[in-house]
């Protein structure tokens, strides 16, 4: 009984507004009343009305909404709905919604507050969640895109998503129209260089123009150099494949006469200054034919010696393992004449742009973030904390992998088109890495320690890393201790538990042998495995995705693929190597590609810079304004650090650190 304050938020993209009336309904602990306001939502606005009720509520639990569609349904999207009252010294509830309101139905919005089962003795909550996740298992069913794979959502085409999974449209525009330009330079530079011929690594110039970063021209003017080459491996695009060597490998083997090389290997052995970069998960994949050309595929092997000064210079390279009945593979050294040596450096690269966008991008970043994504959907019922606290890093994660799946690895798409292991190599590196995807791995304090990079001083990719799982860490915590009061809280959450469950041993395809957990049984394990969820669709994202078009625009850097098989001679000129490396159409659309993915995305937000606010009350969000506090302190430590650098490390800044995996 009396009179409440009503406000309603309206989304500012495209099309949110709608000219259907919606009426809203509060429903409290001891009942419910139907507001007689009708609304026709405007597009950015926020709508403020007053209403005397005469019915007595209770403390309220719901807002219903009720859209009526007039002859054409008019999608409403919401982002929120705040009831104060009744009367001026009554309580303020938040309804979050952020989410399209669609067709004739009613859509119950939960008070904001997190609450677990547990949270809900009365279980004034407990029909509600019941329903939405019954209905969620219908919209996000599991599929298979390739047999072998972990799971990923069961959507063919971008209609096939629910609607909330959709960009909107500020965000599609964009992606289309940079697709579009893409594609126009693209056939601009075909146009140019149909008619000649490469002769030399300057005529890469050719393609070589048009959205640069200042890096990649740092990167065309130095890749010769051993010391790029092995910086690469330290903070590249692609971080997560070198490690410390606590034995020379088997495969290394030594012809006569190389009895130096060896002793200089075992020496830095010993001084734990020995690192390795190995390849093998390429052993034995099938490479692509493109226009009746075949492509060739190496699995190398490279040593490296971190010296005092931090870099990371190589010492061999064995393109191949060795194979029984077969003369052992030949080493090649930096004292091999320039463009011996230099072909085999572009060996390493080439198979290392076939394990970075396979392996550690597509698998690692996208299609672990979309089995979170549906388990977390499929689970966690929008009224849980944990849901909370992890759907703003699941922004757009199922559309930009259906678009992957329909452009990139699809058949006939840009894989099959210039890549070398298109053609349904790169489904077999996807099935060879998921057997090897540990749950160490997807957590830095782990992964580095287990890769011996802790303490490397020039890897700027570990430091950052380190902080800013760190600042997560205490991020999840905080929100973790307000909803789970003891370890036996954590054991009772069924939710919890199945969400748990269904990341490893449905999305991840019994993962628990890799070290996944099957269940949560405390505090610091939720912390760990959330920790872990979010990093690996903002950081870990980011660390694999923001140095494309740095690293791969200057293509001899980082062939997509190579068109000779991998030397077994050491007679190569600058003919061999011009005629290995990819020819111009392969180079624009490498470049073309990589511009539209790499580039800077106008249209993005920064971690922990979401506008959405999932949860009602002050506690969450104090420890919201402490996580960004911190991420602005690591920023400006890193932009400090980067000022004295002659190659700044960027790509875990967290302003530039993207909320989601939403590109």
């Amino acid at each position: 009984m009396g009179v409440y304050r009503v406000r309603v938020s309206t989304g500012s993209s495209l099309c949110a507004g709608s000219n259907n009336q919606v009426q809203l309904r509060l429903v409290g602990q001891h009942g419910e009343a139907a507001l007689k306001k009708g609304l026709r939502p405007a597009r950015g606005k926020e709508v403020e009305f007053k209403e005397d009720v005469s019915e007595y509520l209770g403390p309220l639990l719901f807002v219903k909404l009720f859209k009526r569609r007039y002859l054409v349904d008019d999608a409403w999207f919401c982002n929120w709905i705040s009831v104060q009252g009744p009367g001026a010294s009554g309580d303020e509830f938040w309804f979050p919604c952020y989410r399209w309101v669609e067709g004739n139905g009613v859509l119950s919005l939960p008070e904001g507050t997190g609450r677990t089962l547990v949270d809900d003795p009365q279980g004034l909550f407990k029909k509600h969640r019941e329903e939405e996740l019954e209905e969620r298992r219908k919209l996000y069913r599991w599929g298979n895109w390739k047999d072998g794979l972990i799971l990923n959502m069961a959507a063919t085409t971008l209609c096939d998503l629910p609607v909330n999974e959709r960009f909107l449209e500020e965000k599609r525009i964009d992606f289309e129209t940079s697709l579009a330009k893409g594609l126009a330079d693209l056939a601009v530079k075909d146009s140019l260089n149909v008619l000649t011929c490469w002769k030399d690594f300057d005529d890469f110039n050719r393609i070589f123009w048009c959205g640069q970063s200042k890096l990649a021209e740092q990167v065309r003017d130095s890749w010769k150099e051993d010391a790029l080459f092995g910086y690469q491996f330290l903070n590249g695009t692609n971080p997560l494949l070198l490690r410390r060597s606590s034995h020379l490998p088997a495969r290394l083997v030594f012809p006569p006469g190389m009895e130096d090389l060896q002793a200089q290997l075992e020496k830095e052995l010993q001084g734990g200054t020995l690192f390795e970069a190995d390849f093998s998960l390429l052993d034995g994949i099938k490479a692509n034919v493109i226009l009746c050309s075949q492509q060739h595929l190496a699995a190398p092997l490279v040593m490296l010696k971190l010296q005092p000064d931090g870099k990371l210079l190589p010492m061999v390279i064995q393109l191949q393992l060795p194979h029984t009945g077969s003369p052992p593979p030949p080493l090649f050294l930096p004292t091999d004449p320039p463009m011996v040596w230099l072909l085999a450096k572009c060996w390493v690269r080439s198979s290392d742009f076939q394990l970075h966008e396979l392996h550690s991008h597509l698998l690692r970043g996208h299609l672990m973030a979309e089995v979170i994504a549906v388990a977390t959907m499929r689970c966690l019922p929008s009224i849980h904390p944990i849901f909370k606290l992890l759907i703003p890093h699941l922004r757009y994660t199922l559309e930009i992998n259906v678009r992957a799946r329909n452009g990139l690895v699809s058949d006939r798409g840009v894989f099959d088109q210039v890549v070398s292991t298109g053609g349904g190599g790169h489904v077999e590196l996807l099935k060879k890495a998921g057997a090897l995807l540990s749950y160490r791995s997807f957590c830095p304090p782990d992964d580095l320690a287990d890769r011996g990079l802790l303490g490397v001083k020039s890897s700027f990719y570990a430091q950052d890393a380190l902080r800013l799982w760190e600042i997560m860490s205490r991020y999840v915590e905080g929100i973790v201790s307000l909803h789970y009061k003891s370890d036996e809280a954590v054991k009772n959450d069924l939710e919890l538990q199945t969400w748990c469950r269904e990341i490893t041993e449905i999305g991840l395809r019994g993962a628990q042998d890799l070290g996944f957990p099957t269940s949560l049984q405390s505090q610091d394990e939720v912390c760990h495995f959330v920790t872990m969820c979010i990093f690996t669709c903002t950081g870990q994202h980011s660390s694999v995705h923001l140095g494309q078009l740095d690293w791969y625009a200057w293509v001899p850097n980082t062939p997509c693929t190579m068109r000779l098989p991998p030397p077994t001679t050491k007679d190569a000129t600058l003919e061999t190597v011009m005629a290995t490396l990819p020819n111009f159409h392969q180079a624009s659309l490498q470049m073309s590609i990589t511009w539209q993915l790499g580039r800077r995305q106008p249209i993005m937000v920064a971690l922990g810079q979401h506008e959405e606010e999932y949860f009602s009350g002050p506690e969450p969000k104090a420890v919201l304004k402490k996580f960004r506090e911190e991420l602005a302190v690591l920023d400006k430590e890193i932009e400090i650090r980067n000022a004295k650098l002659d190659m700044p490390y960027e790509y875990l800044r967290p302003s530039l650190v993207e909320n989601s995996v939403a590109i």
